[in-house]
Formats: structure tokens, sequence, C-alpha cells
């Protein structure tokens, strides 16, 4: 029988199991949500024992719907969200504290200290990323500082840190009894901890955040067998390939090139544009990020746009104002009006991410009048994820020196065609959305595959990759950049919100 790859995503809402065919195509897949965790404003956690019984429970379910068994799968890779921050005991496997999550903004007043001696972009030489609530590394610091006897059990080796990857990585090959305690490039380089050019962790910074390295994981490739799990439904499969979710995104697009770029439309929307082996600074904001290595190839460097909030927006009208009653909903209800009537939406709901690196922006709906209706705030809801894409693009124009001839789409917004249409209008560039829109699951498979010879080389996966639809821009350049001023100048009433 022909074999396949499993692939977790575990994402900031859900957490996923897909099994995908050699032509990259889906064949069965599972999915379960877990709680979010507010305990105070900006304070966002999940809880690392409920994500881990997720992942068993959908890996069973698509192998069930497949009548699938472990023997039938070459390889598992996994795909996470990245920067949320685990510390688990040793021993027991039991989290000494809730995850906490990439955009949670509790560790502001750390990075303030640290920003205070040297700036906010003191780190980027090393790291490619300016101090910000945003990484791991103060979220660990956070956890020493706030859970009792933390410090010293990670000193001791006795408490473990990582982040998602690291959590199911150890877990499914053994756990307290011998499991893997690593991370790959791509997600250690989202920490502030790990040296672009080593792609070591930097003793230096380790010194300044007073984070013991024997809590730290073994940095590994992307690709590569790293070794057998141990969970039943899985026994004696390869673990093999490991990529923080919006690498996978990049890879599972086949952006293979430099200059070649994508955008997922999720939680958040994460631009990434492949500039090769070059580690390419950025002067405009955006973060220097590791790509993805495969075996012991050179590894390949990105420039990332990071916006924290669009997908989650739509959540928000749902869940917090009851606008809507099902997130696929908003597009209906954005239709029902001719334009925005003159309304913005900001949602800085975490700050401000890529170009802008604002902790203290807030969200505001600007331009309301009495003629604004719920339409009118469900479109400008949807325009917000564009505009802040236009923002994100037009810095890694200026980074890159490299003109965007497409913009490759994927996530669960991508399904939305006013989303896409309007993006391609403001950004005057076709968007591309492909057959395959699960191309972070996909990307963690094409790694795993590679690192046991399932697919021989990239060029199987560029093969596989099919456009589904591409969107012309049709949108007058007067009218575009009418908008796109008056964005602006409503983000200008979010920054520096909270005193």
């Amino acid at each position: 029988m022909t074999r396949f790859i499993g692939a977790i995503d575990q994402g900031t809402t859900s957490s996923r199991f897909i099994i995908f065919n050699p032509q990259g195509e889906i064949v069965a897949s599972g999915q379960r949500e877990h709680e979010q965790i507010y305990p105070k404003p900006g304070w966002v956690e999940h809880d690392p024992l409920e994500i881990w019984r997720n992942t068993k429970h959908v890996i069973r379910l698509a192998l069930k719907k497949a009548n699938l068994e472990a023997s039938d799968l070459a390889a598992i890779g996994i795909t996470n969200q990245r920067e949320t921050t685990i510390l688990w005991d040793k021993k027991t496997g039991k989290p000494l504290h809730n995850a906490i999550v990439w955009m949670d903004t509790r560790t502001d007043e750390l990075v303030a200290e640290f920003s205070g001696n040297g700036g906010a972009d003191r780190l980027r030489a090393q790291t490619g990323l300016p101090l910000s609530t945003y990484f791991s590394a103060l979220k660990l610091r956070w956890l020493f500082d706030h859970v009792p006897g933390a410090r010293e059990k990670a000193e001791a080796g006795e408490a473990l840190f990582g982040t998602i990857d690291s959590w199911l990585a150890w877990n499914l090959t053994g756990g307290p009894k011998g499991g893997l305690h690593i991370t790959d490039v791509t997600n250690a380089s989202r920490t502030q901890l790990m040296n672009l050019a080593t792609l070591a962790w930097d003793e230096e910074i380790l010194t300044l955040f007073d984070i013991p390295r024997a809590c730290l994981p073994e940095i590994r490739s992307s690709s590569e067998p790293y070794g057998d799990i141990t969970f039943s439904s899985l026994r004696s499969v390869k673990l093999a390939g490991i990529l923080g979710d919006q690498q996978a995104a990049l890879f599972g697009q086949a952006c293979f090139n430099p200059g070649e770029a994508k955008n997922t439309y999720g939680t958040g929307c994460f631009l990434l544009m492949n500039t090769g082996e070059k580690i390419v600074p950025s002067t405009c904001g955006l973060l220097t990020t590791l790509a993805y290595r495969i075996g012991k190839e050179k590894p390949v460097y990105a420039l990332e746009g990071s916006i924290a909030i669009t997908g989650a927006l739509v959540q928000w009208l749902r869940d917090n104002l009851g606008i809507i009653k099902k997130s696929s909903d908003i597009e209906q209800l954005a239709r029902s009006v001719p334009d925005n009537g003159d309304v913005y939406f900001v949602p800085a709901f975490s700050g401000l991410y890529a170009p802008h690196w604002n902790d203290t922006a807030r969200g505001v709906i600007a331009g309301l009048t009495r003629y604004a209706n719920k339409g009118h705030i469900a479109r400008a809801a949807l325009e917000a994820c564009c505009y802040q894409v236009r923002e994100v693009l037009d810095a890694m124009i200026k980074d890159s020196g490299v003109e965007i001839t497409e913009l490759r789409a994927d996530g669960g917004m991508s399904v939305n065609e006013f989303v896409m249409q309007f993006q391609s209008d403001i950004l005057n560039v076709p968007v591309v959305r492909p057959q395959v829109i699960e191309t972070t699951a996909l990307g963690a498979a094409y790694v795993a595959g590679l690192a046991v010879g399932y697919w021989k080389s990239t060029d199987d996966v560029i093969r596989n990759w099919k456009a589904g639809h591409r969107w012309q821009p049709k949108m007058e350049a007067g009218e575009r950049e009418k908008l796109f001023r008056s964005w602006n100048k409503a983000v200008q009433h979010s920054l520096d919100w909270v005193e």
C-alpha cells in the first residue's frame, strides 16, 4: 500500500493532524479547538496538557477516518504556533504554569527595562528581532520571576523550556521516559535567544536575560530524522521534521527562491519573503528570521512582517460583540454595504507588531457617524487585515529592494473572496491562492518527507504546487491611495494609548 506522511499542526486556537499523499493532497484530517485563557487584560494562556490531549485525539481521529495505521506513515512532521512559551517538570511532565501565548503582553515592563539600555533594537544584530512582548525569552524570564522554584529547577536541568514544538516532540518521543528535548532553527530563532549567524544559543543574551542554559532544548535542523515516536497510535514512526507555522507555510507554498513571498491569513497575518542564504537586516520594522534548514545544507533566511490580529478580529466580532453568529458570516455582512462608509478599524488589541512595534497601541474604530452600521464595521474589520498587509509589504520592498510580482495567500481567511480581492486591490499586485490551502501542515509534511526520502528534493514540492484561484487588482489608483491614507490616519490615533 502507498505510504503517507502525517503532520501535526498545533495552532493558536486548535490542534490538527493531517495526512498527505505523495502529490501533497489531503487524505484525512482531525481537528479540535482548545480553551483560550485570559487571566487579565492583555494576558493570554493555553493549557499545555489540554494541547497534548487534543493532539493525541486528532491523530487517532485522522487515522481512523483514513482507515490507516502507524505502519502506513513514512514519517511525521510538526508545525506550531511560535513564541508560545512552556516550562515543565522533566520528571513528571507537568507544566509549572500555563503556556504564555505569543500575543500575551505581560512582559511589557521587562521590555521597557531592557530597552532602557541600548534601545529596542539592541539585540537585532544577533537575533534579527526587536525587544518586544512577542518573543519567548522574556516570557521565560517572567516565569522565572513569578513561579516559585522555577529558576532553581531550570538551573538544575529539572525543568525544561520549550516552544510548542519542543513540548510535543518531548511527549511524542517518551516524555519523562527519555523524551527528546529539541527544537528546530526556525522556532529557536523566535525565542530571541539564538544567534542567527551561528544557529546556537547566544551566551551574551542568556547572561543578559539571566536564562540558565540547562533548561534549553537542543537546536536541530528543520528536516532530519530526530527519533522514533513512542505514542501508541504512531509507535515507531519517525519524527523527522519541525517548522514554525509561518516558515512551514512558506515551505508549503514552494517559495524556495529569493524574493518569493507568501502571506498566511490566520489568527494574525504573517508575510514572509525568502532572502536565500543571506541574512538581510531590516531598517523598516521587519523581522529577520530563519526560513528553514534542510539536513546539513546551509540555512535559508527570510524577512517577516508579523501582524497580531486579523482572523482574531472576526472571532472578536463574533464572540465579544455578537454581530455575527459564525465566522463565515462576516463576508456576507461586509458585502451588505457598498463601501466602508469612511470607517476604519485598527485592531491593536496586543499593541501593533510590524512595522510599528508599538506595545502601547490599542484598538480603535475611527470615522464613526450615525450613518455607520454593523455592515460598515464588518467591512472595516476585513479591510484592516489588508491595510496591515500593505504596510508590511511596503516595508519588505524597501528592505529587500525587490518588487513583489504576486502574493501567494493561504490560511483560513484566504477562502474569503472579499478579503482576497480587496488585498489585490490595495496592493496593486495579483494574489494567488493554491489548490491546497493547508500549506502550514503541508510544509511540515514536506520537511519530514524529505528527511526520510519520501520526496527526493524540493523539485517535487514545486511540481506539487498548483494555483487554485488568482485575483487581479481592479481598483483605481486614486481610490487606493485615498483609502490607505485614511487608514494611516486611524493608525496614528491608536499609537501610545497606554501610558
